[in-house]
Parts: structure tokens; sequence; C-alpha cells
């Protein structure tokens, strides 16, 4: 039930941001449906060993260089998954800020209701 209700969020989160970005587009509820389990599965498996590798210099840039690493992979995630494009790396810039503020902000809504 958990693992749904995370799924539920990314999709919903998602479809916020494609509403608020222009140039992060989705081609349907199927391509946000994809993209949510493949971005749950890049955050899982490969996020922690990039940033692993790049510590050093996030360290040097005072997390910057993790900030970028999380653009990168939903850029490259629209490359991956059929029916989500984003225009720019500007706009995988800002929806990388815009997705983890409604994520916040879901999730915490999510927590609640469950307390």
């Amino acid at each position: 039930m958990k693992l749904i209700t995370k799924l539920l969020i990314n999709i919903l989160a998602l479809f916020v941001v494609s509403y608020l970005i222009p140039g992060f587009i989705f081609d349907g509820i199927l391509s946000m449906t994809v993209t949510s389990i493949v971005m749950g599965a890049v955050n899982t498996f490969i996020r922690p060993v990039i940033q692993i590798l790049f510590l050093p210099l996030s360290i040097v840039t005072v997390g910057i260089t993790a900030f970028l690493i999380n653009v990168l992979l939903l850029w490259g995630i629209s490359y991956i998954v059929p029916g989500f494009e984003i225009s720019n790396f500007w706009t995988a810039v800002l929806a990388s800020i815009v997705l983890t503020l409604v994520s916040m902000f879901l999730n915490r809504l999510a927590k609640d209701k469950k307390e």
C-alpha cells in the first residue's frame, strides 16, 4: 500500500509540474506513470552511486553538484521514457526545483493524513 501511495504522489507531482512549467510535457497518464516508476528506480539505485562518486566535488561546491545530479537525472529520464519531454536544460532545472517542492508538500500531506 505504501508503494502505491508513493507512486500516486509522484504521478500527482509530475502532473502539477507539467501544468506549471512550460516545456515539461507528457503525452498522457501512461507516460506519467512510467516516468514515476523510472524515477523511483533511478532515485533508488543510480542516484546514490553517482552522489557517492561525486561527493568530494559536492562538498567543495556546497551541494550544488548534488542538485545538478538531480537535474541531469531528470533530464536523462526524459530521453528514456517515451511520451515525456523536457525542452531544455533550464526547464529541467526549474522543473527539478518545483518537483522537489511539490513532492515534499504532497508527502507531508500524506504523512499527516496517516497519523
